[in-house]
């Protein structure tokens, strides 16, 4: 008997995780799919300064690039907000 209790819970919760993974998933308006764009470009852009910063070794280079951080940084909490 136990057995029986167990294969329909299992086959319960499998129901249940195929009813979450086939429902409808709520769709983006158009202007936050541009923002998460614009957000991950900014991100890989960011990413591509500090390892430049990384690589560099002339200090005057180096002072442009976190100066280009910080900006990015900052654009990157605007689009967050």
């Amino acid at each position: 008997m136990a057995r029986g209790w167990e294969s329909k819970s299992v086959e319960a919760q499998q129901d249940e995780v195929n009813q979450r993974l086939t429902a409808p998933k709520p769709r983006l308006k158009e202007e936050d799919k541009e923002r998460i764009r614009a957000r991950e470009r900014l991100r890989l852009s960011l990413e591509s300064v500090r390892q430049q910063f990384e690589r560099s070794s002339d200090e005057r280079y180096r002072a442009v690039l976190k100066r280009a951080a910080e900006d990015l940084e900052k654009q990157i909490r605007q689009t967050l907000e």
